[in-house]
């Protein structure tokens, strides 16, 4: 006697197999692989970012984007060193209070934090003082020099002056070294009607805007900085990567980079 034909989805289940499971299995590898391909382009060029900012590069979901670079151990590339300004940790704190710990700016050039950092090239050092909008996170003002002293952050300062047409500020917000320290740069910055803000001694954190800034910076400028023949071909370089993280890269904090964050709150003032 013929016994009756089983159907296919109860035999599979019998047998503790589902056929459409292979293929979903099948399809799904090669979709990993596919993403995991445009996550190495992105971070080909931007190699500091992370699951959250080539989710929004790409458009796909963070977890499905984090769990991918799991799979493949792909990490971006992120700096263990700091710099630590001795001299400054041996000084007496500045009379100058911290303006912006409690304080949220609601529009652009209202805060402007301010900080510099050292390049090692040719044996020597180039110092990068850069001036950050607070509400955009744009690069406003920046300067190089062979030196970090006082004129290099008050060419910083004028520089983004002039950018902004010359519109200061309400508070610029630093660290306690000796070049913010200085009377020069104090005294200019309040004939602008500027408040002079710092952080704590020992605090770096409450500058923590500019020391993020700087890691993706050298990251996205690369880090062998003696390929460079010149200095006029760094400083060529630092002005472009200034350019694309103000007009290109993604900020996590923003979802979008700095100039489309300002171009975006700017139409929404004039529909208002």
């Amino acid at each position: 006697m013929r016994l009756p034909e089983l159907p296919k989805v109860l035999v599979a289940t019998v047998f503790g197999f589902v056929r459409s499971s292979g293929y979903y299995q099948c399809l799904q590898k090669q979709k990993d692989a596919r993403l995991k391909d445009q996550i190495l382009e992105v971070l080909a060029e931007h190699p500091s970012y992370g699951y959250r900012r080539i989710s929004i590069a790409l458009g796909f979901g963070k977890k499905q984007v984090q769990r991918v670079m799991r799979e493949y151990k792909i990490y971006p590339y992120k700096r263990k060193a700091r710099w630590r300004k001795r001299r400054d940790e041996r000084r007496a704190p500045a009379l100058f209070q911290n303006h912006i710990k409690y304080s949220c700016p609601c529009v652009p050039n209202t805060t402007w934090v301010s900080d510099f950092t050292y390049i090692p090239f040719k044996k020597k050092f180039i110092y990068l003082s850069t001036i950050m909008d607070l509400f955009t996170r744009e690069i406003v003002g920046w300067h190089i020099a062979n030196t970090h002293t006082k004129y290099l952050v008050l060419e910083a300062f004028l520089d983004a002056l002039i950018n902004q047409e010359m519109n200061p500020p309400q508070v610029i917000h630093s660290d306690q070294g000796c070049e913010y320290t200085a009377e020069e740069y104090t005294s200019f910055v309040q004939s602008f009607g500027t408040t002079v803000s710092m952080s704590t001694k020992a605090s770096p954190w409450e500058n923590g805007y500019q020391e993020s800034f700087f890691n993706n910076f050298k990251t996205d400028l690369g880090l062998e900085f003696d390929r460079f023949t010149d200095t006029g071909q760094l400083t060529e370089a630092i002005h472009q990567t200034i350019h694309d993280y103000n007009h290109h890269r993604i900020h996590s904090a923003l979802k979008m980079s700095p100039i489309q964050f300002k171009q975006q709150f700017q139409s929404r003032l004039k529909v208002v």
